[in-house]
């Protein structure tokens, strides 16, 4: 080896050039965060046998699955302002579809903000925050305008074009009905095919910063419109219910709590579930194959390998089960969503990890992946060992909840069981060993056996929730009146 430059110059020029090199090949790394609108885990890449969602699986190859990931709570404005403050829905006191966060904590730093501190190009295109779906689709929604530079609210032929659903519910609204279209046209003139477009269109214009853009899919929220070509996929013969699935085979949950009212939800014929089945797969695949559009664009524009990809659903969607269809119900089909995150050079890239991880756990892991010094209030942890090793040790539960009318359904999930309380206990509770049992047909909560698992995560309930948040009515104790005046 050559001894080093003895020259004063020739030592500092040598310094200042080490430097240069070491900035070059440690940029910022980029983040493209993909959120979808009320998907079940009813993917290739999660086992599912018929669902086509080859760009989604792109992800999953390439980076970690999260196996057992859940949302805070199974509705969309709480669940995603949970995401994005990375504080639980009781700091945010969002349970609903019209409270914006901003109203109880007004100076709370989201994580585009986080990024946008520190040199980032922040922007969103569709929905991230909540949006009434299909109603305010070329609205604002209930957006929150301090987490972005830019924000695209794209309108396509699927809300213009709304006169031509069919309705097997038709009492409810489009967003709460079984509603399906097989449209005509290309994906780029409906909405979702727009959000891509003008996706691709900032990752162009802002390939040589760094970024943050957020590009927020409507579908497979209903109503289920896709083009007719997404439909030919799943011919309606291939299409099944789970047995047991209707009203006079299935006993009505208990405690009632446990579903929604009224009870069948919808209470459809099996002929009008499957076809309801066939058209919410179909968007699947039509929101899948957008989501390759964006996975192309990275290739195509070298940005790959310097930008972090998130893939995440608001929150589960029951396809029947329980007699359910939608979410809002503390049973797995709701609480458990996709999540997906590819990390350029992490070494747990195309691996499954089956911890289990809450979505206040993507503040953290975002700012630990970018070098970033997140708030220190938030919730979650960061996931970046399980991106390195998937199986690594990990011992956090996760947390659900949901309202019933003046009192909360609160709900812990283990690796192995889930636990639900409501009304602290005095309306009932449930114990399901989801190992054994993951179809959650055998409550066990009254098992002699089972009394100290019943303890142990009874424990975790009340520790989760010491300083509970109840809305104005809601009979909580001292505790959750003194934290409903704050």
């Amino acid at each position: 080896m050559n001894p080093p430059p003895s020259s004063p110059l020739l030592r500092c020029l040598l310094a200042v050039l080490l430097s240069g090199l070491t900035t070059f090949a440690a940029p910022k790394p980029n983040v493209l965060f993909i959120a979808v609108d009320d998907m079940s885990n009813s993917l290739g890449c999660y086992g599912h046998p018929l669902i086509k969602s080859p760009n989604i699986d792109r992800i999953a190859r390439s980076g970690v699955r999260f196996d057992r990931a859940y949302c805070q709570f199974p509705l969309c404005s709480p669940s995603r302002t949970s995401l994005m403050t990375g504080l639980r829905p009781d700091t945010t006191q969002v349970y609903d579809l019209q409270k914006h966060f901003r109203s109880v904590i007004p100076d709370v730093v989201t994580i585009p903000q986080m990024f946008m501190r520190n040199g980032y190009f922040a922007a969103r295109v569709g929905k991230i925050y909540h949006y009434g779906n299909p109603g305010q689709i070329g609205t604002p929604g209930l957006d929150d305008a301090p987490s972005w530079n830019v924000a695209l609210n794209p309108r396509g032929r699927d809300k213009d074009e709304e006169d031509k659903f069919t309705n097997h519910t038709p009492k409810r609204g489009l967003g709460s009905a079984l509603v399906f279209q097989k449209a005509e046209g290309t994906d780029e003139e409906q909405t979702d095919g727009k959000v891509a477009t003008e996706v691709i269109k900032l990752l162009e214009a802002n390939k040589d910063k760094p970024f943050f853009i957020a590009a927020g899919f409507y579908r497979p929220h209903c109503p289920y419109v896709a083009p007719k070509k997404y439909f030919d996929l799943y011919p309606l013969e291939k299409i099944t219910m789970a047995q047991g699935n209707f009203p006079e085979a299935l006993a009505a949950p208990k405690p009632s709590l446990a579903s929604v009212t009224p009870w069948p939800w919808f209470g459809t014929t099996e002929t009008q579930s499957r076809e309801a089945k066939q058209a919410y797969y179909a968007t699947i695949s039509f929101v899948d194959a957008q989501v390759g559009r964006l996975l192309d664009a990275l290739d195509r524009l070298k940005l790959a390998d310097n930008t972090v990809v998130v893939f995440w659903s608001d929150h589960g969607y029951h396809e029947g089960e329980h007699g359910l269809w939608m979410k809002q119900s503390l049973w797995e089909g709701s609480a458990r969503a996709p999540l997906l995150i590819r990390s350029p050079g992490a070494k747990g890239n195309g691996g499954v990890s089956a911890r289990t991880v809450e979505f206040v756990d993507l503040y953290p892991t975002l700012a630990d992946l970018a070098g970033l010094t997140p708030p220190k209030n938030l919730a979650g942890a960061s996931l970046k060992p399980l991106l390195e090793n998937p199986s690594a040790t990990w011992t956090k539960p996760a947390f659900t909840q949901v309202w019933r009318g003046s009192f909360p359904g609160h709900s812990v999930r283990t690796e192995r069981w889930r636990y639900t309380e409501w009304d602290n206990g005095k309306q009932g509770a449930q114990l399901f060993d989801m190992v054994n049992d993951p179809q959650e047909l055998n409550d066990l909560v009254a098992d002699p056996k089972q009394a100290g698992t019943v303890k142990e995560l009874k424990a975790l309930i009340a520790k989760n929730w010491a300083n509970e948040y109840r809305p104005a009515g809601g009979k909580g104790g001292k505790k959750a009146a003194k934290r409903a005046k704050q």
